[in-house]
């Protein structure tokens, strides 16, 4: 049996003098650097690989949904479920606006502002401002065309807020409700597809409108040019968010499937633009009839404006 004196607890201040009075004693060193095996299911990346996985942020992506699966969501029928979707502050917002109207080469909007938290806040308020900027900013564009003419009385089109409405929701829910749609499907057919969810893909095309705000406060002036200047620079700037965005998760599809889909995402993109530009700024001009003055000896004249 070992005395109380080799059970006792002693400092070991020197590792020499401890080694020689007990040769056969182990020791470990905390220098060593300990070899971290590697993880024997991972596989091995391309050259380039990295910069894509970075782009659509898959590492990012993977522990987040691991956490997110670890909290208790509620029951759909709550509030408490709704209010998750509505859970940003001013800065989150304004950030990821700034980041919709400045996009930068090479990175994913939604790895960098909405993986973490995506939001129905920003987009609701956002389709909300451009439609009615373009409503009353249309009435005040054909105010100022026909303003000096005699024939011409103003009278607001309130139908065009109705429209405005309809046009803008429609697109910033059908189209990503489509798009979420056909990556699922691709997703089952090729394994390197990424598929975003879908509250992250409308939060792309919620904050990809808000440069149409401004530009449609400026479609007021009444110069063709102007008008057709500014739409193609927005169209430029917030097409390019939905193209950087999801070419990194459609490049490993077929090429032409993939083409077709960036295809229809910027042509879809453009019809937007264009045909709000059409609609409510461009319209034709009208032909008001002459007014009738009533003569004297009873006859008509008929003025020309």
């Amino acid at each position: 049996m070992a005395a109380a004196d080799d059970l006792k607890f002693q400092e070991f201040d020197d590792a020499a003098n401890l080694l020689a009075a007990n040769p056969d004693a182990t020791t470990i060193s905390i220098d060593e650097p300990v070899e971290i095996p590697k993880n024997k299911h991972s596989r091995l990346q391309e050259p380039g690989r990295e910069e894509d996985d970075e782009l659509l942020g898959t590492d990012d992506s993977d522990k987040t949904e691991l956490l997110a699966g670890q909290k208790k969501s509620a029951p759909f029928w709550t509030f408490e479920y709704y209010q998750t979707f509505f859970d940003v502050d001013t800065y989150q917002v304004l950030d990821r606006i700034k980041g919709s109207v400045f996009p930068v080469p090479g990175k994913n909007f939604v790895r960098l502002y909405i993986r973490s938290n995506p939001d129905l806040y920003g987009p609701f308020w956002i389709c909300a401002t451009l439609v009615f900027t373009i409503a009353v900013s249309g009435n005040l564009s054909n105010f100022f065309i026909h303003l000096g003419k005699p024939t011409y009385h103003y009278v607001p089109e309130f139908r065009k807020v109705s429209i405005a409405a309809t046009t803008i929701y429609a697109y910033a829910w059908l189209v990503p409700l489509a798009l979420w749609g056909f990556l699922m499907w691709r997703n089952s057919k090729v394994m390197n597809i990424v598929s975003y969810s879908f509250l992250e893909i409308v939060c792309v095309y919620g904050y990809s409108l808000f440069v149409y705000i401004p530009t449609a406060i400026l479609w007021i002036i009444p110069q063709k040019v102007v008008r057709w200047v500014l739409v193609m620079f927005s169209l430029c700037l917030s097409g390019s968010v939905l193209v950087m965005t999801f070419w990194p998760a459609v490049r490993d599809d077929n090429r032409r499937i993939a083409l077709a889909t960036m295809g229809t995402i910027v042509l879809l993109h453009a019809l937007l633009a264009v045909g709000c530009l059409a609609y409510f700024f461009d319209a034709p001009e009208l032909d008001f009839p002459a007014p009738i003055i009533p003569a004297h000896n009873g006859t008509t004249v008929i003025t020309k404006s």
